[in-house]
């Protein structure tokens, strides 16, 4: 369980580029389109071993199920990234308490983290550019939550300058 005090989880954030807003299980299918077009675009930029190759819709749909229930208890909170119109899913970024089963880390986190934070977008995306877009937006989100030391667990940094 991640400790938030009384700071609610915004459920939706529109910026210039795309929308972020809660994974539900209604995203199904364009969650899954998503992650089966770009398997080792994601993994590379998240570290881990998800997704995999194997990967069904009917796991999927479980797995944002679950996504949604935890975000609903406070457990965790993801995020599907959409374009403008949310007709199109262009990533996910999740926060998670350390330790958690979905945290691509592991046990790799320096002491006292109290929540990693990671994220992905697809390849087509990534090749607009959106990859360092979206983790420059998360750095900066991330002032807004209560926590005192947040880590980004992506072995993938965004190239600006």
């Amino acid at each position: 369980m991640l400790k938030l005090g009384t700071y609610q989880p915004k459920e939706r954030i529109a910026t210039d580029h795309f929308v972020i807003r809660k994974l539900e299980a209604r995203d199904a299918k364009i969650d899954y389109e998503a992650v089966m077009s770009s398997i080792e675009t994601i993994k590379k930029q998240r570290g881990g071993t998800w997704p995999t190759e194997d990967l069904t819709f009917e796991d999927d749909v479980i797995d944002l199920g679950w996504h949604q229930r935890e975000f609903e208890s406070g457990g965790s909170f993801a995020y599907a990234v959409t374009n403008i119109e949310d007709t199109e899913e262009l990533g996910c970024v999740y926060f998670y308490p350390p330790g958690h089963p979905m945290n691509s880390t592991g046990a790799n986190y320096p002491e006292g983290t109290d929540v990693c934070v990671n994220l992905w977008v697809t390849q087509k995306a990534f090749d607009n550019g959106l990859y360092d877009k979206l983790y420059v937006f998360v750095e900066g989100w991330l002032r807004q939550w209560p926590f005192e030391k947040p880590l980004i667990t992506n072995p993938l940094k965004p190239q600006v300058s």
